[in-house]
């Protein structure tokens, strides 16, 4: 029997910084994950660099049924405090862009970082650790794992959501949640590619690869950034961000000239170059490939003629359908290949401050097995920190 004052189920960006942060306060802390090694999300992240924050990181960047849970951990722990830890360890990094950090070097620099820490602080990281049963005690819990059994005062559970299941995500904390009576809402795919049907692959068959910078938009929200078509669907930053906000049978409004007035651009090249063709002052803003398609696609009936002989009604149809490009999803690509997971414990059930459940003391939840989701950009890492920390500070 080992025994430890806090075991946190996760060797993820949420465990080892509560982890850091607990362990830190001279607790004796044990980090178990079932996976051949630590961290496997932070090593995949951002092409393999690492998007762990973001400068503009705030509350507005989350996605919760409780939309305050979040501001007490992240104002606790802040993208500045991280950034700090980064630069302690001098580990060069940038800004892509949009606030968002990346190393400059390898995602493993941000691993081996936590990993130090955890070293400094004594904590116990353990791999190949599979959790069999987990048992309520009178004071603490009991742990039997693939490693033996363990017995703690605090267990944390930083299991992170469904994404990428051939990373080693499964549902354990949801499963654990229920176990102990806590509600967990509804799970969805988040920062996801969208899948079309049949028809609009073959429209855009040829296309795969090719991107624009967009404004999509649905359900009132907007983000601006490139959308990129695949040989499924479409994807892109801009694509992954809706995809949050997005809801089975729901339509996308994509609006592909997000600087112009396109009418207005029309009419003034009617005037100034009257021998111009649309699908070449599209392709002005697009690339080629794509301003083609679309013209063959959409305008058919006018693309062999000079901008001269077109009527204002066609000129409008041409800017009304560039820029309020409407289209309806058949689904995304799924858990398969999502950035996070929407929905998972409810907030309710736990203490903003210490991420404690609130019907059973000493059981604690961090990072994104709770129903927060952040947007696409570093923002997840960020509640990870900051949730971790906040939590390791309370144990």
């Amino acid at each position: 029997m080992q025994e430890q004052d806090v075991i946190i189920i996760g060797a993820g960006a949420a465990g080892l910084m509560c982890a850091i942060s607990a362990g830190g306060r001279g607790k004796s802390v044990a980090v178990l994950d079932h996976a051949n090694k630590v961290g496997k999300k932070i090593l995949m992240s951002g092409g393999g660099r690492c998007n762990f924050t973001n400068y503009y990181a705030e509350p507005s960047n989350f996605l919760s049924r409780n939309e305050h849970f979040c501001k007490s951990a992240l104002s606790r722990y802040t993208q500045w405090d991280f950034i700090a830890l980064v630069e302690k360890h001098n580990i060069p990094y940038h800004e892509k862009k949009l606030g968002q950090l990346f190393c400059d070097n390898k995602a493993k620099d941000i691993v081996n970082m936590l990993l130090d820490e955890c070293s400094d602080v004594g904590a116990d990281v353990r791999t190949h650790c599979s959790i069999e049963q987990v048992e309520k005690l009178e004071k603490g819990f009991l742990l039997t794992t693939s490693q033996g059994k363990w017995r703690c005062q605090s267990l944390v559970i930083a299991t992170g959501g469904l994404s990428i299941p051939t990373m080693g995500a499964t549902g354990f904390g949801y499963d654990l949640a229920k176990q102990f009576g806590l509600t967990v809402l509804p799970t969805t795919a988040g920062l996801v590619p969208f899948t079309l049907t049949p028809s609009l692959l073959e429209q855009f068959e040829g296309l795969s690869g090719t991107s624009a910078d967009a404004i999509v938009s649905c359900n009132g929200e907007s983000f601006r950034e490139n959308i990129l078509f695949t040989h499924r669907g479409l994807s892109g930053p801009s694509i992954l961000q809706i995809s949050s906000y997005w809801r089975p049978g729901d339509s996308i409004e994509i609006n592909l000239f997000p600087d112009l007035d396109l009418f207005k651009e029309l009419k003034d090249n009617q005037q100034a170059r009257p021998k111009s063709h649309i699908n070449t002052l599209l392709a002005e803003t697009l690339t080629k490939k794509l301003a083609d398609r679309l013209t063959d696609l959409w305008f058919k009936e006018i693309k062999d003629k000079p901008l001269a002989e077109l009527s204002n009604e066609s000129l409008q149809r041409v800017a009304e359908q560039c820029q309020a490009w409407s289209l309806k999803p058949t689904g995304t690509e799924g858990y398969r290949t999502a950035e996070v997971t929407l929905g998972g414990i409810d907030t309710d059930e736990v203490s903003s401050k210490t991420f404690e459940a609130k019907k059973v003391p000493g059981l604690y939840f961090i990072g994104e097995v709770l129903d927060v989701t952040g947007h696409l950009g570093g923002f997840n890492f960020q509640w990870a920190w900051a949730s971790g920390h906040a939590c390791g500070q309370e144990l």
